[in-house]
């Protein structure tokens, strides 16, 4: 398993000296928490790339081993091998005060923070580095981002796909020849922290209500099966056992209040709840225990959901202006001023479109200035980069540029430079830049998104994955979060918010990950997605007070899969004062899925945005 000798040299960078534990895990689904580890294997590298250690074995998960077409892993083979818990002293400390690497880090420190957590213990690094998030910095001139494509790109053999083993050897390989195109970009690593978490639940999926929602409960009236229920208060029944009974009963358990609540359940109804607050704004109809227990003796059939309300989301779509966004501040939110006039506007049909396949970096100037040259690029038809990548090919240099540390690699790329005249009337490229995706042979073919542009979605039978990347030097901390919305623009319940503390919806249908400190992404799993669900938002937000005029740009990449490349991808600037973003929006058209890259912003903070969609925060 050692490194091949004819691998390029190790990084002679300094931030890149650390010690590395590689990994590799083969699962029996994709479910951390629900399925569970089969193979696992370890290689772990020193501060100079010299291996100092390797560990693989099958294990005995206790379960069906799931997809064995993929991983070949069969009960009856795997019947013989150790449990998680006869090899966790032996991971843990080939792991212990080393750097976590594996491809698509967050997938396999997920499987072994729960695998630990069952043995009540805990991974034990403090940091993890991502090869599938540095090599999307890196941009190299691939198909894709998957391991195998890789490997091939640095020179790599790979033996036997989807084999822990053969994967893990593959993965250094490929870490060491991603770290010397990371250092002639001259990129900061995307070093993830990730602290020793022992609180890892067992996955328990919540089952969806197979009814559409009735309405409000009538004054005396019955139960219907789909009405939606929140519970609010003490109670003499434990909570778990009113959520079972009535979930048994066809009700739709909720744990926040909204318009669309038919009751609210409480024993005190004086009391100073957000639930009650919200209850009382809205009109919602409130019960005691003991009446509600009375109502769940004799709940009535409801309408099962079946084929899609007809004249719902065709109408919506065909409602839309072409090019304009139509996510508008929710009704209940404040009154947010509209987006400054600075910001970029869809170009027309005669637009000139002279840098398209190009990709441009701006640096310095004011945060306008900045803005309004990056809305010129992609109206041009080039995209705007947010970082040094090996696809960028020209590079804009703004009031103030020159002094930018990227300046100096800059030069010794051989990357063309221009001022902002340059964006008023482009001068066709001269001579191609070496090595640079203009001239090589997988240039970036993902389209270019304005402000407002729409795409249809192709395959929708897929996950699609919403990606949000900003500059590696930002000093303040950003927040991407998604909505799950119905045809009123508002949440059913709180788990309708996916974010960093609740990363995964309870059907598993939209999901959270951060991939780096600069890069976080949500996926939806379109066909799953329920019945009710009309959109999905995926937005921004600042930490404390700092605007978006402290981060830049925010570039967002669609792709069909977690490490394919991307088919469409949009640079947005915010105003100066504002605090949130709507980036995209995935919204049903007909039979069909949506995507819209948005752009628009807000001053309030996330707790508001979270509000105007329904969503019951606590501050």
């Amino acid at each position: 398993m050692a490194v091949l000798s004819s691998s390029p040299k190790w990084p002679t960078l300094p931030d890149y000296f650390h010690d590395w534990a590689l990994v590799d895990v083969e699962t029996s689904g994709l479910r951390p928490g629900r399925d569970r580890v089969l193979s696992l294997a370890v290689i772990t590298l020193d501060a100079h790339g010299r291996q100092t250690g390797e560990f693989s074995t099958l294990l005995n998960p206790g379960c069906d081993p799931g997809p064995v077409h993929v991983h070949g892993l069969t009960t009856a083979r795997l019947a013989g091998a150790p449990t998680f818990e006869d090899i966790a002293p032996q991971v843990g400390a080939l792991l212990s005060s080393r750097v976590l690497v594996a491809h698509n880090a967050q997938f396999d420190y997920d499987f072994l923070a729960h695998e630990f957590a069952r043995v009540r213990s805990w991974v034990p690094v403090s940091r993890r580095l991502c090869t599938l998030a540095l090599n999307r910095l890196v941009g190299s001139a691939t198909p894709d981002f998957k391991l195998g494509t890789l490997a091939a790109h640095y020179g790599v053999r790979q033996d036997r796909a989807h084999d822990a083993r053969d994967d893990v050897r593959v993965l250094s390989g490929v870490l060491r020849g991603s770290l010397g195109a990371a250092e002639r970009l001259g990129l900061p690593l995307p070093l993830l922290a990730c602290p020793p978490r022992q609180d890892y639940k067992p996955y328990v999926p919540k089952s969806p209500c197979a009814y559409r929602n009735p309405g409000l409960l009538d004054a005396g009236g019955p139960l219907v099966q789909g009405m939606k229920v929140a519970i609010t208060g003490d109670t003499q029944v434990s909570r778990e056992e009113l959520v079972a009974r009535s979930v048994a009963a066809g009700l739709n358990m909720m744990t926040s209040v909204s318009r669309h609540t038919s009751v609210l359940v409480t024993n005190d109804p004086n009391a100073a709840s957000a639930k009650l607050r919200r209850a009382s704004a809205e009109g919602i109809p409130l019960v005691d225990e003991p009446t509600y227990l009375g109502l769940l003796e004799n709940v009535r059939p409801g309408q099962a959901k079946g084929a899609a309300r007809a004249g719902t989301a065709g109408q919506r779509g065909m409602a839309e202006t072409p090019g304009h966004a139509t996510t508008a501040p929710p009704t209940t939110a404040p009154s947010i001023p509209a987006q400054s006039a600075t910001a970029p506007t869809p170009p027309t049909a005669a637009a000139d479109r002279s840098l398209a396949g190009r990709r441009v970096l701006v640096l310095g100037g004011t945060h306008e200035e900045a803005a309004a040259a990056r809305s010129r690029v992609a109206d041009l038809g080039a995209s705007a980069a947010v970082n040094l990548s090996a696809r960028v090919t020209d590079v804009v240099v703004l009031r103030g540029g020159e002094a930018d540390r990227r300046m100096s690699r800059i030069a010794s790329l051989g990357l063309r430079v221009h001022d902002a005249d340059w964006l008023v009337a482009p001068a066709p490229a001269a001579t191609p830049v070496p090595g640079q995706s203009v001239t090589g042979d997988q240039p970036d073919t993902a389209e270019v998104l304005v402000r407002g542009a729409v795409i249809d979605l192709p395959d929708l039978d897929a996950a699609w994955t919403v990606a949000a990347t900003w500059g590696q030097h930002t000093a303040c901390d950003v927040d991407v979060v998604a909505f799950t919305l119905d045809m009123h623009e508002q949440v059913a319940g709180d788990e309708d918010f996916v974010f960093y503390n609740a990363p995964e919806h309870p059907d598993g249908t939209v999901r959270f990950a951060t991939d780096g400190p600069t890069e976080q992404a949500v996926t939806a799993d379109l066909e799953r997605l329920p019945l009710e669900v009309s959109r999905v938002v995926i937005a921004a937000a600042t930490d404390g007070a700092a605007t978006f005029s402290d981060i830049g740009a925010i570039e967002i990449t669609a792709t069909c899969g977690i490490d394919a490349a991307p088919i469409a991808r949009a640079t947005l600037d915010a105003a100066t004062t504002e605090r949130t973003m709507i980036l995209a929006e995935i919204y049903r058209r007909g039979d069909g899925w949506r995507l819209r890259a948005v752009g628009q912003g807000y001053d309030h903070g996330l707790a508001d945005l979270a509000r105007g969609y329904g969503v019951d925060v606590t501050e």
